[in-house]
């Protein structure tokens, strides 16, 4: 019987390891604000990304472009989400946006998603103008995680649990941090992105 028991226990302790692999599990001091299909109600919109909560995501994947902006604003943070790209998806994360109302790589800290940018330095896994990748990976056709820490001037960009660029830069201070979709106006493809986990913790 001691001998069922221990294989059942060590047959539970691998499922529960198993599911929590996908996920980060919940820990003291971790806001999560898109758990799946529900978050929206956590950001503004600008643009005219057609956001929704779609099969267990915040998706988007028509419009011109657009952000999801934080309602708060931050300065020293641990940033965690999980999102889908296809391959040719322009998206990205843009933390301590100094205005709110119009987001870009010259008011905030672009970190990129975008396997088919023409200059692949500041292509996915890179902060635009100020971190170059090299060489570039590629998140199309999968999910996958990004974990962003923001301290004082330094910011870490780690894709998949793999540190792609570090940087020491005083610009942007603090501000909200945005999820983007698209600028098809601009000439970008255009693919869909999705988020499905979006937590942070302030430092």
């Amino acid at each position: 019987m001691k001998c069922v028991n221990g294989i059942v226990a060590g047959l539970l302790l691998i499922a529960l390891t198993v599911a929590g692999c996908g996920h980060r599990l919940p820990s003291h001091g971790w806001e999560t604000l898109i758990d799946g299909d529900k978050g929206l109600e956590n950001f503004n919109r600008i643009g005219d990304a057609n956001w929704r909560a779609e099969d267990g995501a915040i998706v988007a994947d028509k419009g011109k472009g657009g952000h999801l902006v934080s309602k708060k604003s931050y300065k020293d943070f641990e940033l965690y989400a999980e999102f889908w790209a296809a391959p040719n998806t322009n998206s990205g994360i843009f933390i301590r946006a100094s205005d709110p109302n119009k987001i870009g790589a010259t008011s905030a800290y672009e970190v990129n998603i975008y396997d088919q940018r023409p200059d692949p330095s500041y292509g996915t896994g890179a902060i635009v103008n100020h971190a170059v990748v090299n060489p570039m990976p590629k998140a199309g056709g999968r999910w996958n995680t990004y974990v962003i820490t923001a301290k004082g001037p330094e910011v870490t960009v780690s894709l998949n649990g793999n540190v792609t660029v570090f940087m020491k830069d005083s610009s942007f201070p603090s501000g909200p941090f945005t999820l983007q979709f698209g600028n098809v106006d601009k000439g970008a493809p255009g693919g869909p992105i999705k988020w499905r986990k979006v937590q942070i913790k302030e430092l």
